[in-house]
């Protein structure tokens, strides 16, 4: 009788990390790391033994020194006594509010054209054309600086709205002023603040810079509770859905007990600090009082969310036709209307082929917020990127903090923005 024995276990040999696919691939990537890291352990010792040369060293320790020039547009405290660091900061903030105002007004407008431009009025239809073809074909440069040069020439003066019979006149009950100078608005001060209640002047002694309210801990109260509320909206909201398909009764009164869980909460925390409006006033030669949004902000702002909604219109329209006519028409004939056809049922199902394209032009919006230099709002390309560097001489410092600052934005936009994709994507059972 013979046994059957099972081969002896081949040895390792060296050759089987390139010949054996078992390995290869680990050692090819194991191969590109370390040729990696060598080129940059190599990039480096060239970089800061070429400083050595010039007689310069690596150091940041110019964050710390005194700043010495003024930004007229900031939304925290600052002056030319600042340190080049908060100037960095007050520059990183103003990008931030140009990228989140514009990735919010531009969704909305691309929505709005991506349906429009879809629809049977002949008329509509060829006006959206007329938008996205516009914009998309005409550098945004352009549109930034068409923007500023008509809010700049085509606005009253402050002087027109002096006298009994001024040539300009306040709109929306005397509480906003469009001028030359830029927009003024009302702004919310706190009587019982949390951190007191200082006005930062402008640096040219005008209205107040934008700053909602001077103290940042009262706002930071508000948008906590504001967001706590959204989040308990959205629970209430999977609580009356799950009780739907569990009894098939949705729960009366739904829509206003989330609307209450947003708006009393807010209302509350108001009260509770005292709340007040502060309107702007002309006061000699300028308005004082309220929030100056200048020129350069709104026209940053508006030239971005046009040319950037114009192609988020063509991925709404191009997801919007993703969805099968079946769709549509099967909703009709449950006797659904059109608005509740494209809101419950196509817009749900085109999101998943909207989103991801629509993360890369919320990334450009972003980024192409740094052509902002050239109507003179001080982002942090104009702060840390600009001014700072060509008085510190801190160029590769400079830069790399620029870069860093980039890329970490993006990359938390694309993290956020690839968790909510998860979230609406079709789960498959």
């Amino acid at each position: 009788m013979t046994s059957i024995t099972e081969p002896p276990a081949e040895s390792f040999r060296l050759s089987q990390l390139i010949y054996d696919t078992r390995y290869r691939s680990m050692t090819i990537q194991v191969v590109a790391f370390a040729l990696i890291l060598f080129a940059i352990y190599w990039l480096g010792r060239n970089i800061v033994a070429n400083l050595e040369d010039l007689g310069k060293d690596f150091d940041f320790g110019f964050l710390t020194s005194r700043a010495g020039y003024d930004i007229n547009q900031r939304l925290i405290e600052y002056s030319n006594e600042s340190t080049h660091g908060r100037a960095a900061l007050v520059g990183i903030l103003n990008t931030l509010l140009v990228a989140v105002l514009g990735c919010a007004l531009a969704t909305v407008l691309g929505v709005i054209a991506g349906v429009l431009r879809l629809s049977r009025n002949w008329i509509v239809a060829r006006l959206m054309t007329v938008y996205v073809e516009g914009f998309r074909n005409i550098p945004l440069l352009l549109w930034i600086i068409l923007i500023f040069a008509v809010m700049t020439e085509a606005t009253p003066r402050p002087a027109d709205f002096r006298g009994d019979e001024p040539a300009a006149s306040m709109i929306v009950g005397d509480s906003i002023a469009v001028t030359n100078r830029g927009i003024y608005i009302p702004n919310v001060l706190f009587t019982r603040s949390l951190g007191g209640n200082e006005v930062l002047p402008a640096a040219d002694g005008g209205a107040a810079a934008v700053s909602p309210a001077a103290s940042s801990l009262d706002w930071l109260l508000f948008i906590a509770v504001v967001v706590a509320g959204f989040f308990g909206a959205r629970a209430i909201g999977r609580w009356a859905t799950a009780t739907q398909e569990a009894t098939g009764i949705r729960p009366p009164g739904t829509f206003w007990m989330r609307v209450a869980v947003i708006i009393l909460p807010a209302a509350i925390v108001l009260v509770a600090l005292g709340a007040t409006l502060d309107l702007p006033h002309l006061r000699g030669f300028n308005f004082t009082g309220g929030i100056h949004l200048r020129n350069s902000l709104i026209a940053l702002w508006l030239a971005l969310s046009l040319y950037t909604g114009a192609f988020i219109a063509e991925i709404v329209r191009a997801g919007i036709l993703s969805v099968s006519n079946g769709q549509t028409e099967a909703a009709f004939a449950l006797g659904m209307r059109p608005n509740w056809t494209m809101n419950l049922v196509i817009l749900p199902q085109a999101m998943r082929v909207i989103i991801p394209p629509l993360i890369s032009h919320y990334l450009n919006l972003t980024k192409n917020s740094s052509l902002a230099i050239a109507v003179g709002y001080m982002d942090v390309r104009s702060t840390l990127g600009g001014i700072t560097i060509n008085q510190t001489g801190r160029e590769l410092e400079g830069m790399l903090l620029l870069g860093l600052f980039y890329l970490v934005t993006s990359l938390i936009i694309s993290g956020v923005m690839n968790m909510y994709n998860n979230s609406v994507k079709l789960k498959e059972r």
